[in-house]
């Protein structure tokens, strides 16, 4: 289940709720847990991709930062 990061905007405190995609979609109104408050701003984070060798269009035995430069296509 994913995980959303919120700031409360009345007090600074950042918690975070647990919802699925389904209810995030819905729309998810979560409160603050420390004041109460409902004027949150979800803070966005980026997520993280893992790709494998074969798929990962990386030239050569494998993409890290050990192989050199040039090895990674991004």
């Amino acid at each position: 289940m994913p995980v959303y990061e919120y700031r409360c905007e009345d007090c600074g405190e950042r918690f975070d709720v647990r919802a699925s995609f389904a209810e995030k979609q819905a729309g998810l109104e979560p409160t603050c847990p420390a004041c109460d408050g409902g004027r949150v701003m979800q803070i966005m984070t980026a997520g993280v991709f893992i790709r494998s060798g074969a798929s990962s269009g990386a030239s050569g035995p494998g993409c890290a930062p050990s192989a050199g430069s040039g090895c990674c296509p991004w």
